[in-house]
């Protein structure tokens, strides 16, 4: 029998802290379509990760499986407790529990900002923060220190439709931000904007990121957004062809 020397022991004790979220062997069907194949993939603290392949890859599906949004059929999802005290698996988890975890350690944002157009910029940031149950003045407190910090100090009180595109997409962007989630999951979202304000708002997620610990997971057909991040994974027919 191996005998595990102490040096061993604490690099792959090492190893197993570095990552956030982990996929372990996870598929997942719609019908007769297999959208995803035992697929395997760990989301680390402080990295950003592209998710890309063709149409029909299994891109969003392994995004809203890592996420929680849609069960799996097999395998795990593995999410680090925040205070350490264990490992969650999303897999078995109700969705009562998983819609929790996604109000307070997920942030989303998506190619369609899926903002709501009767509120302001500051209610659309603060409504996660509401219902994860924080105090209505402290959300919209941090809600407008977030649009701020994202070059939109006073625009907290405009409804969507008197912004640009470029400045919807801060709103979603601080609204994905303003809980201090653990992960962000970003499904193309600059994929609606000109290349001008992809880059701007490229740019205010990326550095959103710098120095905060959180892992960054961007699905993406652009080369140019995928070339930005720390690894690229490839998807084909549900299956993970590489993660470089």
């Amino acid at each position: 029998m191996g005998v595990t020397t102490d040096a061993g022991a604490g690099e792959a004790e090492a190893e197993n802290r570095c990552w956030v979220l982990r996929a372990e062997g996870v598929s997942r069907a719609f019908g007769d379509t297999r959208a995803l194949v035992g697929a395997d993939v760990d989301l680390r603290a402080g990295e950003a990760v592209a998710i890309m392949g063709p149409s029909g890859s299994g891109k969003s599906t392994l995004l809203h499986a890592l996420a929680g949004i849609i069960a799996v059929d097999g395998g795990k999802v593995l999410l680090r407790r925040s205070d350490g005290s264990g490992i969650d698996d999303l897999a078995v988890l109700p969705e009562t529990k998983r819609s929790v975890l996604r109000l307070r350690r997920f942030g989303f944002f998506f190619q369609a900002g899926l903002l709501i157009p009767e509120l302001t910029a500051e209610e659309n940031v603060a409504l996660p923060l509401l219902l994860s149950g924080r105090g209505r003045a402290e959300a919209v407190k941090r809600a407008n220190a977030e649009l701020a910090r994202l070059g939109m100090p006073g625009l907290g009180v405009r409804r969507i439709g008197q912004l640009s595109g470029g400045q919807a997409q801060r709103v979603a962007l601080a609204r994905a931000l303003a809980a201090d989630p653990a992960i962000i999951f970003a499904d193309e979202p600059t994929g609606a904007l000109d290349s001008r304000t992809a880059d701007d708002v490229l740019d205010a997620l990326l550095a959103s990121n710098e120095g905060a610990g959180r892992a960054l997971v961007i699905v993406t057909h652009d080369e140019r957004v995928a070339g930005r991040c720390d690894r690229i994974v490839r998807l084909r027919d549900g299956r993970i062809e590489s993660s470089s």
